[in-house]
């Protein structure tokens, strides 16, 4: 039997999200979906005038392919998967897995390799087409967050079906406030950060590139970087778990790095040169994201929440910094995370999750009505 909230979250990916027209070219890439929700994407985008085409992919299988690729397989297989991507004009990627540790087990200098190959693929996705990715709940995911399974499923829909027209005052506000801001300063528990954001842009995310979504970000000038950051989220790369990740900067170079796994975290920093400068720097504020599970698509916009990420720098709002590593951070300044402020040139424009300028407490999460 269909379930409506499929038929929903359909149309805001085709209607919203891709806004995709007729003719228009649309790769739906399923990980571990119910085909159900694959078939309520096609036909949205059929209904949309659109062209749907399917590629089914399941973890397991991926990581029993990615365990000992060689290099020649993987030449083959980014020429095959970048040509399909080149046709096409709309990428919605849903992305389920049993267990978000399936890959942990694949060597370090293996995924290195994947990942190095792959690239060219992402990027022709991320620059050329109209794209959105989200996670579909899962038992693993609502045992992540702490919750039932079925009490998890009514959270991902609402969070996922959200209205993002209502964000979109406080997030064009809070865009022409970052677009003219030069210093930004980040302080915490265990936090002293410095840095310029001069000149490099924002970009707001509004529901049109990620699901669910709710941020606003743009990018430190690469050897900008000054002081110490503690995360206080737990977050996960390359199916490792990190928790209190620690980062030192000098001139921008992440100098110093510690977490529960050092070692391992430290060989993901020297994957490449840019991995140990910052790619993005970027403010969360969905009012249905409150605590963090280890998932970045939910965890980077949990409210009154930043993060900072290592690694390659979007071409949106670009500092030069490349990498085949992107790594966002969370870092939650709620009072019940230990509070904390964030200055602009100065002025204090969020303390304790909270922002201060009018123009941006729409934004705020007792702002926003709840369903």
């Amino acid at each position: 039997m269909q379930d409506a909230r499929f038929d929903k979250l359909a149309q805001l990916l085709v209607d919203y999200s891709t806004r995709l027209k007729r003719n228009e070219t649309v790769l739906i890439e399923a990980f571990d979906v119910p085909d159900e929700m694959t078939i309520a994407l096609v036909r949205a985008a059929r209904k949309a005038g659109a062209i749907p085409f399917t590629q089914i992919q399941r973890g397991r299988v991926s990581r029993a392919l990615a365990m000992q690729a060689t290099e020649r397989q993987l030449n083959l297989t980014a020429i095959h998967e970048l040509a399909r991507m080149k046709r096409m004009d709309a990428y919605i990627g849903l992305r389920g897995s049993h267990n978000i540790s399936e890959l942990a087990d694949v060597p370090a200098e293996q995924m290195k390799l994947v990942m190095r190959k792959m690239r060219p693929v992402q990027d022709q996705r991320v620059k050329k087409t109209k794209w959105v990715v989200l996670r579909w709940p899962t038992p693993s995911m609502a045992q992540q967050a702490g919750m039932s399974t079925e009490a998890f499923e009514d959270f991902y829909f609402d969070v996922c079906t959200l209205d993002y027209r209502k964000l979109q005052p406080g997030m064009k506000a809070l865009k022409a406030l970052m677009e003219k801001t030069d210093r930004v300063e980040i302080k915490g528990p265990g936090t002293d950060l410095r840095f310029s954001i001069k000149g490099i842009g924002a970009i707001i995310c509004g529901g049109d590139r990620n699901i669910p979504d709710g941020e606003v970000f743009s990018c430190p000038i690469k050897d900008s970087v000054e002081g110490q950051i503690t995360f206080n989220a737990p977050t996960i790369y390359q199916s490792i778990g990190f928790d209190n990740v620690r980062l030192e900067f000098q001139e921008g170079k992440i100098v110093n790095a510690t977490a529960n796994e050092t070692e391992k975290l430290n060989k993901i920093l020297d994957s490449d040169p840019g991995a140990r400068y910052i790619g993005e720097f970027s403010l969360g504020f969905n009012p249905y994201i409150l605590k963090p599970m280890r998932d970045v698509l939910f965890d980077e916009k949990i409210a009154g929440s930043f993060h900072f990420t290592p690694g390659q720098a979007y071409e949106e709002a670009d500092n030069g910094n490349r990498s085949q590593v992107h790594w966002d951070m969370v870092s939650i300044q709620r009072p019940d995370y230990g509070g904390g402020e964030i200055r602009f040139d100065g002025k204090v424009i969020r303390r304790d999750g909270e922002f201060l300028p009018k123009e941006l407490r729409s934004l705020n999460r007792g702002k926003f009505a709840r369903r």
